[in-house]
């Protein structure tokens, strides 16, 4: 089978499509024939800074045909539609960007049949980190505030349609092209994540917030706490190591700051299972309530070129790879 593969930490030219050995599933995993595959930022971060011990496979999220089961696997059968997110932080070196991937039983979820691969694939990473940063940390309810920053991105297009599924209401930084698509996505208000007044902007449009979900906390870390509503939430899903400029002011407000990583899913049991909020995202789908934005669809000898779309231009959802 051809797969996208690196040999050594580098720039996206050490992504190759190989021809490589069709993987076989072992105990509670599944052969997932690729359908297709998201690009997500993690992807390219470990490419660039975590050397593989040997040939490893790009890509997390997959969704798919089920194509052989392995030992111990007793409530998936071949020929199921499947969707899984995950794959860059499993022990093995398979990720999505293949024409066929193994998948752990405990990180994938039904696919229903009026969802494309596409979207599936699209909407896994980023729809899972987006559920937790406003369920499981940000304890959102209906009729609360939030702040998405890069409304426009993979993540922040589908947590500001998360939101309003659940009776929230959004309020987006993103460039000012991306302004009128982000409303269409449902945010009450969009501000240019790059004015001086970001914090003022955002109180403008609105009443504090009770969430912000942010991905650069470098850059946004001020502007969050001045915005955020007493005993708000910030929860900060990526980006480097920040300090809050101002305590003192996080401090009078009484907020909860959450640090949360998505890789943590996959390893640490104590924490909710991939599959049931899969399962949901599979449903608001199916139902029209949430809409993947799929800015462009590659080749598996694009693959390269995807990695370096994700981290260098400002595009509108997320780059899909179809084998």
């Amino acid at each position: 089978m051809r797969a996208v593969r690196y040999r050594e930490a580098g720039g996206p030219e050490v992504l190759q499509v190989e021809e490589t050995e069709r993987p076989t599933p072992g105990p509670g995993e599944v052969l997932v024939a690729v359908r297709a595959a998201s690009v997500n930022p993690i992807d390219a971060i470990l490419r660039a800074s975590v050397p593989p011990d040997g040939p490893r496979t790009t890509g997390s999220d997959v969704a798919g045909v089920v194509e052989s089961v392995g030992p111990g696997v007793d409530d998936i059968a071949v020929g199921d539609r499947v969707v899984a997110t995950g794959l860059h932080n499993t022990d093995d070196a398979g990720g999505s960007f293949a024409e066929y991937a193994t998948v752990p039983t405990h990180l994938l979820a039904p696919l229903p049949d009026g969802v494309s691969f596409e979207a599936g694939a699209a909407v896994a990473l980023v729809g899972v980190t987006a559920w937790r940063a406003f369920v499981h940390h940000g304890r959102l309810e209906p009729g609360q505030r939030v702040l998405v920053h890069g409304g426009n991105g993979g993540l922040g297009h589908v947590a500001v349609q998360l939101a309003d599924a659940m009776g929230a209401s959004a309020v987006a930084t993103a460039r000012a092209e991306h302004h009128e698509r982000v409303r269409e996505f449902g945010a009450d208000a969009v501000v240019d994540y790059g004015r001086e007044d970001l914090a003022a902007a955002v109180l403008d449009a609105g009443d504090p917030v009770d969430v912000v979900l942010d991905h650069m906390p470098d850059r946004y870390a001020g502007a969050d706490v001045e915005v955020a509503a007493f005993g708000g939430s910030v929860v900060v899903v990526a980006g480097d190591e920040a300090t809050f400029p101002d305590v003192a002011a996080a401090r009078g407000k009484e907020l909860a700051v959450h640090w949360m990583s998505m890789s943590n899913l996959v390893t640490h049991p104590e924490l909710p299972d991939i599959g049931p909020i899969l399962e949901r995202f599979g449903r608001l789908l199916e139902e029209g309530r949430i809409e993947v934005a799929i800015d462009r669809t590659v080749s598996l000898e694009e693959g390269d070129e995807a990695h370096r779309v994700v981290m260098e231009e400002s595009v509108v959802g997320k780059v899909v790879v179809v084998p």
